[in-house]
């Protein structure tokens, strides 16, 4: 057999896949605009910069120098002042009833402890049932007690010792810079794993995949043909997302796009063949979705896009690194936010290109387990 009549046999099943698939409104309203969707809302939903806290005041004390404590938390950009109650059991309550997230109560002896040279305490109540807002709350609510006392202190003297820290490549702390990128990289697994899974199940339950075996395509050809047209799509949904990634979220890309497109080939493969995997192993559309569900999920735990891995258990840290995602995910950040380029994410290339071959290799096996 020649290599011209393979390719040529290859060629005819990624034509009778290609046809198929923009005849079909559902995979290509599924592939291009679901994505889309879940960026636009998810970017806009998902913000680590907790500002606004709702906030009540008990100011048992009245005077000139707890109302300056209190404009320190009013002019906060961390803190809104929903409130001022004139009871203990206020605060708490008002807590409690989830009208407010912190409570804070300066003690009626503030300013004559100040007076004194002596400690004046400040009670902050904290919810801690949201812990990203109680993280917030207790550092900034620290660093306004740290700058008063400073002021106190010092009076008009200059600090001995000032910290200029700058943030690089995202100076405004942006969480649309650090969550898309990664976002981008979740939606082009999860629907590239999804087609391909759905498409070969499809075949099956319709009854034109044993049609198929009847011709002269053989299992690799059919396997390669039926994968070519939905990498060519997932690329596609990738340039949409990534298109307004930069137009809607105003993400800037610092590196080069090519070089991501050129990483993100091996990814794109890997989910691929793991959506073939699926289908070998699935009976129906349903049972199919489920499972690439199931592989998805924990990516998104393990792969740092929202934990980072050094911050995960021991025994977790070695699993993170044998999921493509979080190589991925690493060079999407390397890209867009770093400018990285080829001699810091060849690694993730390589490694990348190794899965990809792996997945592909053990998809093909069981795919021609089916077939025999």
């Amino acid at each position: 057999m020649s290599l011209t009549t393979s390719l040529r046999r290859t060629a005819s099943v990624a034509r009778k896949e290609f046809l198929h698939m923009f005849r079909d409104r559902g995979t290509l309203f599924f592939a291009l605009a679901i994505p889309v969707l879940e960026l636009i809302m998810l970017g806009y939903a998902v913000d680590t910069n907790v500002r606004h806290i709702r906030t009540v005041i008990f100011d048992a004390a009245q005077t000139q120098e707890s109302r300056e404590l209190l404009r320190a938390f009013e002019n906060s950009d961390d803190f809104d002042v929903v409130e001022m109650v004139y009871r203990d059991e206020d605060l708490t309550q008002r807590i409690v009833a989830g009208k407010a997230h912190v409570a804070v109560k300066i003690p009626e002896n503030y300013s004559r402890q100040l007076q004194a040279g002596q400690t004046a305490q400040l009670l902050v109540l904290v919810d801690g049932s949201e812990s990203s807002v109680a993280s917030t709350a207790l550092n900034v609510s620290n660093a306004i007690a740290l700058q008063e006392s400073l002021k106190l202190a010092l009076s008009n003297r200059v600090l001995p010792v000032e910290s200029r820290p700058r943030i690089l490549f995202n100076p405004d702390t942006r969480s649309a810079n650090f969550f898309i990128p990664g976002l981008m990289v979740f939606l082009c697994q999860m629907m590239a794993s999804m087609l391909t899974a759905n498409a070969i199940v499809r075949e099956k339950e319709l009854g034109t995949l044993e049609q198929l075996f009847m011709t002269p395509v053989r299992p690799g050809e059919l396997m390669v043909g039926k994968l070519v047209p939905y990498l060519v799509l997932s690329f596609v949904q990738f340039l949409t997302v990534a298109g307004l990634m930069r137009a809607v979220f105003q993400v800037p890309i610092a590196g080069s796009f090519p070089l991501l497109l050129a990483i993100n080939l091996p990814f794109v493969v890997a989910a691929l063949g793991i959506g073939l995997l699926i289908s070998a192993k699935s009976n129906t559309r349903e049972e199919a979705g489920q499972k690439v569900m199931g592989s998805v999920l924990p990516c998104v735990f393990l792969s740092g896009y929202i934990f980072p891995i050094e911050s995960m258990p021991a025994l977790l840290r070695p699993l993170s690194h044998v999921i493509p995602t979080t190589w991925m995910i690493d060079a999407a950040r390397g890209v867009i936010l770093r400018g990285a380029g080829w001699a810091e994410l060849w690694q993730n290339a390589a490694i990348l290109s190794a899965m990809a071959f792996v997945v592909i290799t053990l998809a093909a096996v069981q795919f021609k387990k089916r077939v025999s």
